[in-house]
């Protein structure tokens, strides 16, 4: 199946076409998926996130768009599309607030979110629901995902890894809009934490991995799309000083990565539009006072011994460099 307008094309892995043509099943025997798209004022790309879902080819889906009260043309756009999809736009309490009514609200017993300006990539519904079908063990799955700029032009692959709790102290490893889960891993994990901002789905993977089972499909089944006016992206500094205490919270340290990430940001802020270099003074500093404060005693060694932690700091900066260009 193929994505004409970026030149991909998406192949199904031999085990799960086998499956599904082993197993068929009818429309109504599949799960419906419930697919949440929170949005405000995203009107630019709004539609393509709509057509994304409408042009799956699983014959169950219900979409619910959860807009803020846009004061752009997304109602405009909205309101083309009839009842093609369930949508409502009033005033909310941010981002996780509007995936968590949308959840509320939804009759799938699998359930999506894709942000009103990412895509789901064609397939992708059948080969997350084929996956959790085969694997009743797994709580929820996810896959690959590519990274695009603001034109929708792809720039590289987002750096997904297999789950690993561990891991995922050091960096997130899995792409929100690839993600799929189950409903009733809702009742062990809880809601989106509305008091986070921008690591409220790094929370959130945080928490079901420490209570559930992720499945990892090395399919590309999203496009996540990186932009100025995205919020990780436009305010790094308020992103990691978020972050930060919510690695701690859960691992009781924090690894030298985020704390690499912070100080950089920390030591730039204010300098990057007159062109000077980094400030070593600033960067030390908060660098040290960061990591005193988050890491003591025997944790921090853990902090310390993980030998990858720079190579993705430095990862990250590039996949910053190059979206600002």
């Amino acid at each position: 199946m193929a994505l004409s307008r970026y030149g991909i094309r998406l192949i199904l892995p031999a085990a799960v076409a086998d499956s599904a043509r082993n197993e068929p099943l009818s429309s109504d025997d599949r799960p419906i998926v419930t697919v949440v798209t929170p949005s405000y004022n995203q009107g630019r790309y709004v539609r393509e996130t709509i057509q994304s879902v409408l042009a799956q080819d699983y014959p169950r889906i219900e979409y619910v768009v959860i807009d803020g009260g846009s004061s752009d043309e997304t109602l405009d756009i909205l309101q083309e599309y009839g009842s093609r999809f369930e949508w409502v736009s009033k005033p909310d309490r941010g981002q996780a607030s509007a995936v968590n009514e949308g959840w509320r609200q939804a009759s799938g017993e699998i359930l999506g979110w894709l942000n009103s300006d990412d895509l789901y990539l064609p397939g992708a519904v059948t080969t997350a629901v084929t996956y959790l079908m085969a694997h009743p063990e797994a709580d929820a799955v996810y896959g690959e995902a590519y990274e695009s700029d603001e034109a929708g032009t792809i720039v590289g692959r987002h750096p997904t890894q297999p789950f690993s709790l561990e891991r995922m102290a050091e960096t997130n490893t899995i792409c929100q809009p690839a993600v799929f889960l189950r409903r009733r891993i809702l009742e062990r994990v809880g809601e989106l934490d509305e008091s986070l901002h921008f690591s409220m789905d790094y929370d959130f993977w945080i928490r079901l991995g420490k209570v559930g089972r992720f499945g990892y499909v090395p399919e590309y089944l999203a496009m996540n799309r990186l932009h100025g006016q995205t919020k990780t992206l436009g305010r790094w500094r308020e992103a990691y000083s978020e972050v930060l205490p919510m690695i701690h919270r859960h691992f009781g340290y924090v690894p030298v990565s985020w704390i690499y990430g912070y100080a950089k940001e920390s030591a730039t802020a204010g300098e990057r539009r007159r062109g000077l270099r980094l400030p070593l003074l600033r960067f030390t500093v908060a660098a040290v006072r960061a990591f005193r404060r988050y890491n003591r005693g025997r944790q921090s060694l853990r902090a310390l011994r993980w030998r990858g932690a720079f190579a993705d700091a430095r990862a990250a900066l590039r996949r910053r460099r190059t979206l600002r260009r």
